[in-house]
């Protein structure tokens, strides 16, 4: 009798542990986006979006809250209620530089639990289609001549974009002036209008307005060439060394969500990463899609943070 009630014992823990295996979610879960429409982020959220709402049965909702150099999205997720319903699609900008520039309510590296990353793409020096410089080497000239005509762009301060535009003027000996908007949509229009004249973009950003002419690519940021712009060279090649960029995206959720609940969202990422359709999105974008574990994200993300934060000191780059 003792074993047949130890039986049936182990058979109710095993239905309560499916059920709650399988009640996640059980209302709309938000995609935070500390950036506006139409950015890297927003492209890439938004597919993880539809993937999810069609694996998961649920309803996964972007929310765009840009600003802050992409902490506002970061600071609601790690308020939120540690139930799963509140993601975080990061990238570096928020995760690891802005924490060195902006005194936060939250702490990056405690207050959010990493799911996975999701892609790595270069930062891409481009150019308006009317700055008459076809190559790293035209544009340095010209912004020694006239330095006071050159302005760059960024999707924020902290961003990517601003460290690499200062990292860019130092390795390259000249001077520009940096523009910060909300997100890399708004600065787009600003640099086909020539208000602006350069940015150091992610290529998810960029690709549209490259493959349309209206923007030039003149070089990449990172070591090796760009797998989608491959008569692009890189920056070093160009003749500029002393810095590489690159920009990572990833999932977060809010720490102290249920252990479950977290993995079930490191397996699901992990499986829509691995798609064809998706594989070939994110390399459509430019970027190399994520291939590491979630223990490696973690130590990844933490590396970044500190890597980040000796480069800022070192550049001695501040909030204005």
């Amino acid at each position: 009798m003792k074993k047949v009630l130890a039986v049936l014992a182990s058979a109710v823990l095993w239905a309560v542990s499916a059920q709650a295996q399988t009640a996640y979610p059980t209302k709309p879960v938000k995609l935070m986006v500390g950036a506006g429409a139409g950015g890297g982020t927003d492209i890439i959220a938004r597919m993880l979006a539809e993937k999810m709402t069609e694996s998961l049965k649920g309803n996964f909702i972007v929310e765009n809250k840009p600003g802050a150099s992409n902490t506002i999205a970061a600071d609601l997720t790690a308020k939120a209620a540690p139930d799963g319903h509140t993601l975080l699609v990061a990238t570096n900008t928020g995760q690891a530089i802005a924490p060195h520039l902006i005194k936060l309510a939250f702490d990056p590296i405690k207050d959010l639990t990493p799911i996975g990353l999701v892609v790595t793409v270069p930062n891409v020096l481009v150019v308006g289609s009317n700055v008459p410089a076809n190559n790293v080497k035209e544009l340095v000239a010209l912004m020694k001549a006239k330095p006071e005509d050159f302005k760059y762009a960024s999707s924020g301060v902290g961003s990517t974009q601003h460290i690499a535009g200062e990292g860019f003027d130092i390795a390259a000996g000249v001077k520009s002036v940096h523009v910060p908007y909300k997100g890399s949509a708004q600065a787009h229009l600003d640099i086909i209008a020539g208000n602006v004249q350069i940015m150091f973009d992610t290529t998810s950003s960029a690709m549209g307005q490259i493959k349309a002419g209206k923007f030039k690519p003149l070089a990449v940021t990172t070591p090796q060439r760009s797998a989608e712009l491959p008569n692009v060279p890189t920056l070093a090649e160009a003749g500029v060394s002393g810095f590489e960029m690159s920009t990572w995206y990833g999932v977060f959720v809010t720490a102290g969500t249920p252990p479950d609940v977290v993995a079930k969202l490191q397996t699901e990422l992990a499986r829509i990463i691995k798609l064809p359709d998706v594989q070939a999105r994110l390399k459509g974008l430019g970027g190399e899609p994520g291939n590491i574990s979630p223990d490696e994200f973690s130590r990844f993300n933490r590396q970044e943070f500190e890597r980040f934060g000796r480069l800022i000191k070192q550049a001695n780059i501040k909030m204005n």
